[in-house]
C-alpha cells in the first residue's frame, strides 16, 4: 500500500510537471505575441520537431534489428505520416482558434479531448472504465468550469469574436487530433518504445511543419526584426516544448493518455498564476478552488484500477490505464504462483512406492519404473 501511494504521488507530481512545461510555452508565446507582435505558430512547432528529429530520429539510425529506422519505415511509414499530420495540425488549429473565438470558448471546448480519448481508448486500447472514473472526469471538468467562471468574473474573456463558429470548430478539431495523437503515443510507448515514437514524430513532424511554414508564414518570417529578446523567448519556448514531448511518454507509460490529459487541465491555472505577476491579471479565489478540484479528480481517476482485459494490448512493460491496475494485477499474479506451487506439490505426492508416477488426466506421457524395465 505504501508503494502504491508513492507511485500515485509520483504520477501526480510528474503530471503537474508537464503542466508547468505547458505553462512555460504559454507564457513565452504570450510575450512573443503581445510585446513583440510575433505570431508564428508553425515556426515554433518547426523548431520543436527539428529538435526531436536531431535527437530521437538520429538515435534510430544507430539501432539494429526491428528498431532501426529503415525497418520501421518499411513496415509503418504511412502510420507515422498520419500521426505526424495529426500532431502538427492539432498544434496549428488551436493557435488559429484564438483569432476567431474567445479564451473562454477555447478553455471549455479544449476539454473535448477527454471524452474523445476515453472513446478511442475503449475501442483501440481495450481500456475498461468504471463508474468512479466517469465521476472523476466530471469532477475535473467541474474544476475547469470554476476556472472559466473566475476568468469571466475577472474580465479575462480575451480573444476575438470575428467568427466564433469557425474558432470553436477549430478547437474541437484540435482536441480530436490531439486525442488521436495521444492514443497512438500510449500504444507505441507501451508496446514499442519511446524513442521510436518521438523519432518518427520528429521526422514527419519536421517535414510537414516545414512545408506549412514555407507556404503559410514565409512572409512573416522574412519580416522579423531579430533581437536577442526574441531569440531567448523562442529558445525558451522550444526548450519547454521539447522537454514536454520527451517526458510525456514516460508519464503516459505509467498511467494512460486519459490520466495525463486530466492532469494537464491545471496548465491554464499555472499560466494564470504566472500572469498575475507578468501580465497583471486579476486574482480570484476560484482559481485555487479550481486547482484543488482538478487534482482531487485526477487522484480519484488513478485510485481505482482500469486494466486492459485484452492480453494482446498489454506489453511486457505495462499496458494499464493507471498505477492501481498494475498493483491489482501483481496481487493476482502472486495468487496464481501460489496455486501453481500447491498443484506441483500435489503431483509429487501421487508417485507410488515402485517409482511410478500416476499420469494426470491431460497427460499423454507414460513413465516406466526402473524395476519394471
Amino acid at each position: 500500500m505504501e508503494r502504491y501511494f508513492h507511485m500515485l504521488l509520483k504520477t501526480l507530481l510528474m503530471g503537474q510537471g508537464l503542466s508547468a512545461l505547458i505553462c512555460g510555452t504559454a507564457v513565452t508565446s504570450q510575450f512573443l505575441a503581445s510585446v513583440y507582435h510575433l505570431d508564428l505558430p508553425m515556426l515554433q512547432s518547426f523548431i520543436n520537431y527539428t529538435l526531436l528529429f536531431l535527437s530521437y530520429t538520429t538515435a534510430l539510425l544507430f539501432k539494429t534489428g526491428d528498431g532501426n529506422i529503415l525497418q520501421i519505415l518499411k513496415k509503418k511509414w504511412w502510420k507515422y505520416i498520419l500521426l505526424g499530420l495529426a500532431d502538427v495540425e492539432a498544434n496549428y488549429a488551436v493557435v488559429k482558434a484564438y483569432q476567431y473565438t474567445t479564451l473562454t470558448s477555447v478553455q471549455l471546448l479544449d476539454c473535448f479531448i477527454i471524452p474523445v480519448l476515453m472513446i478511442l481508448s475503449w475501442f483501440f486500447l481495450k481500456a475498461r472504465y468504471r463508474i468512479i472514473h466517469y465521476v472523476a472526469v466530471c469532477v475535473c471538468l467541474a474544476g475547469v468550469g470554476a476556472m472559466v467562471g473566475a476568468d469571466l468574473l475577472a474580465g479575462r474573456d480575451q480573444g476575438s469574436t470575428s467568427n466564433i463558429l469557425l474558432g470553436d470548430g477549430l478547437v474541437i478539431v484540435s482536441a480530436t487530433l490531439y486525442a488521436v495523437s495521444n492514443v497512438c503515443q500510449e500504444y507505441t510507448v507501451k508496446n514499442q518504445s519511446r524513442v521510436e515514437f518521438l523519432g518518427m514524430l520528429g521526422l514527419f513532424g519536421t517535414l510537414i511543419s516545414g512545408i506549412q511554414l514555407a507556404v503559410l508564414e514565409h512572409a512573416q518570417l522574412a519580416s522579423i526584426q531579430w533581437t536577442w529578446q526574441i531569440a531567448v523567448l523562442l529558445s525558451g519556448f522550444a526548450l519547454c516544448m521539447y522537454t514536454l514531448y520527451s517526458c510525456m511518454p514516460m508519464v503516459m507509460k505509467l498511467t494512460s493518455a486519459t490520466a495525463v490529459n486530466l492532469s494537464l487541465l491545471t496548465a491554464d491555472l499555472f499560466s494564470l498564476f504566472c500572469g498575475l505577476f507578468l501580465f497583471q491579471y486579476s486574482f480570484s479565489g476560484l482559481y485555487i478552488v479550481s486547482l484543488v478540484v482538478i487534482i482531487v479528480g485526477f487522484v480519484m481517476f488513478n485510485a481505482v484500477p482500469t486494466p486492459n482485459p485484452s492480453p494482446e494490448s498489454v506489453s511486457g512493460e505495462g499496458g494499464y490505464d493507471n498505477q492501481a491496475a498494475e498493483f491489482d494485477e501483481e496481487g493476482r499474479v502472486g495468487s496464481a504462483v501460489e496455486v501453481s506451487g500447491e498443484h506441483q506439490e500435489k503431483e509429487k505426492g501421487e508417485t507410488d512406492s515402485r517409482g511410478r508416477k500416476h499420469p494426470s488426466e491431460n497427460s499423454e506421457c507414460v513413465v516406466i519404473s526402473s524395476a519394471e524395465l
